[in-house]
Protein backbone atom coordinates (compact mmCIF):
# COMPACT_ATOMS: atom_id res chain seq x y z
CA UNK A 1 0.00 0.00 0.00
CA UNK A 2 2.66 2.46 0.86
CA UNK A 3 4.41 1.72 -2.81
CA UNK A 4 1.45 2.55 -4.03
CA UNK A 5 0.91 5.95 -2.32
CA UNK A 6 4.43 6.74 -3.44
CA UNK A 7 3.51 6.31 -7.12
CA UNK A 8 0.34 8.54 -6.82
CA UNK A 9 2.63 11.02 -4.92
CA UNK A 10 4.72 11.10 -7.84
CA UNK A 11 2.65 11.04 -10.41
CA UNK A 12 0.08 14.06 -8.26
CA UNK A 13 3.12 15.91 -8.75
CA UNK A 14 3.82 15.55 -12.03
CA UNK A 15 -0.10 16.94 -12.42
CA UNK A 16 -0.09 20.09 -10.56
CA UNK A 17 2.89 20.46 -12.12
CA UNK A 18 1.50 20.22 -15.28
CA UNK A 19 -1.57 22.50 -14.51
CA UNK A 20 1.38 24.94 -13.11
CA UNK A 21 2.33 25.28 -16.23
CA UNK A 22 -0.86 25.38 -18.25
CA UNK A 23 -2.20 28.74 -16.31
CA UNK A 24 -0.15 31.01 -16.90
CA UNK A 25 0.58 30.17 -20.99
CA UNK A 26 -0.87 33.67 -22.09
CA UNK A 27 1.93 35.95 -19.99
CA UNK A 28 4.44 33.07 -20.57
CA UNK A 29 4.39 33.65 -24.64
CA UNK A 30 3.00 37.70 -23.72
CA UNK A 31 6.58 37.70 -22.03
CA UNK A 32 8.74 37.43 -25.18
CA UNK A 33 7.69 40.62 -26.66
CA UNK A 34 7.59 41.47 -29.79
CA UNK A 35 8.39 38.36 -32.00
CA UNK A 36 7.46 36.49 -35.01
CA UNK A 37 3.69 34.94 -35.37
CA UNK A 38 6.03 32.12 -36.10
CA UNK A 39 7.93 32.09 -33.35
CA UNK A 40 5.27 32.65 -31.18
CA UNK A 41 3.21 29.66 -31.64
CA UNK A 42 6.20 27.90 -31.16
CA UNK A 43 6.46 28.91 -28.05
CA UNK A 44 2.90 28.59 -26.97
CA UNK A 45 3.35 24.95 -28.83
CA UNK A 46 6.08 24.07 -26.61
CA UNK A 47 4.71 25.10 -23.48
CA UNK A 48 1.51 23.44 -23.65
CA UNK A 49 3.30 20.28 -24.93
CA UNK A 50 5.04 19.99 -21.72
CA UNK A 51 2.16 20.97 -19.42
CA UNK A 52 0.43 18.40 -21.78
CA UNK A 53 3.40 15.76 -21.10
CA UNK A 54 3.52 16.13 -17.74
CA UNK A 55 -0.56 15.47 -17.19
CA UNK A 56 0.10 12.48 -19.18
CA UNK A 57 2.57 10.92 -17.31
CA UNK A 58 1.15 11.61 -13.99
CA UNK A 59 -2.35 10.89 -15.10
CA UNK A 60 -0.74 7.49 -16.62
CA UNK A 61 0.89 6.56 -13.35
CA UNK A 62 -1.72 7.28 -10.82
CA UNK A 63 -4.53 5.03 -13.06
CA UNK A 64 -2.11 2.12 -13.27
CA UNK A 65 -1.20 2.39 -9.55
CA UNK A 66 -5.03 2.60 -9.10
CA UNK A 67 -6.37 0.02 -11.30
CA UNK A 68 -3.92 -2.49 -9.26
CA UNK A 69 -3.63 -3.86 -12.64
CA UNK A 70 -2.31 -7.73 -12.19
CA UNK A 71 0.71 -7.78 -14.30
CA UNK A 72 3.14 -6.73 -11.94
CA UNK A 73 5.93 -6.30 -15.67
CA UNK A 74 3.46 -4.23 -17.35
CA UNK A 75 3.07 -1.84 -14.06
CA UNK A 76 6.78 -1.79 -13.77
CA UNK A 77 7.23 -1.07 -17.59
CA UNK A 78 4.87 1.97 -17.31
CA UNK A 79 6.33 3.14 -14.24
CA UNK A 80 9.86 3.06 -15.25
CA UNK A 81 9.14 4.44 -18.68
CA UNK A 82 7.58 7.79 -17.24
CA UNK A 83 10.54 7.77 -14.60
CA UNK A 84 12.84 8.07 -17.78
CA UNK A 85 10.80 10.63 -19.58
CA UNK A 86 10.66 12.85 -16.38
CA UNK A 87 14.72 12.32 -15.84
CA UNK A 88 15.05 13.29 -19.47
CA UNK A 89 13.19 16.55 -18.98
CA UNK A 90 14.82 16.92 -15.48
CA UNK A 91 18.10 16.79 -17.83
CA UNK A 92 16.63 18.99 -20.58
CA UNK A 93 15.80 21.90 -18.04
CA UNK A 94 18.84 21.36 -15.93
CA UNK A 95 20.94 22.58 -19.47
CA UNK A 96 18.23 25.32 -20.27
CA UNK A 97 15.42 26.73 -17.71
CA UNK A 98 17.10 26.36 -14.81
CA UNK A 99 19.75 28.48 -16.19
CA UNK A 100 17.27 31.54 -16.11
CA UNK A 101 16.90 33.48 -12.83
CA UNK A 102 13.10 32.84 -12.86
CA UNK A 103 12.50 30.57 -9.79
CA UNK A 104 9.38 28.30 -10.99
CA UNK A 105 11.65 27.19 -14.06
CA UNK A 106 14.81 26.58 -11.76
CA UNK A 107 12.46 24.10 -9.96
CA UNK A 108 11.40 22.11 -13.28
CA UNK A 109 14.58 19.90 -12.86
CA UNK A 110 13.95 19.33 -9.03
CA UNK A 111 9.97 18.86 -9.20
CA UNK A 112 10.79 15.65 -12.54
CA UNK A 113 13.26 14.17 -10.51
CA UNK A 114 11.50 14.06 -7.08
CA UNK A 115 8.83 12.72 -9.13
CA UNK A 116 10.68 10.06 -11.26
CA UNK A 117 12.25 9.28 -7.70
CA UNK A 118 9.26 8.58 -5.81
CA UNK A 119 7.56 6.51 -8.98
CA UNK A 120 10.81 4.24 -8.96
CA UNK A 121 10.50 4.20 -5.30
CA UNK A 122 6.51 3.36 -5.62
CA UNK A 123 7.43 0.61 -8.45
CA UNK A 124 10.61 -1.08 -7.01
CA UNK A 125 11.28 -0.27 -3.31
CA UNK A 126 10.67 -2.24 0.03
CA UNK A 127 7.28 -2.07 0.92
Amino acid sequence: MARKVLVIIGGALCILWGIAHLIPTDSVVDGFGAISVDNTRIVLMEWINEGLTLLFLGGLVILVAALNYSNLKSRKVVFVSAAVMLIAMAVLSLFTGAQIDFIPYRLCPVIFTISALLILQGAFGKA
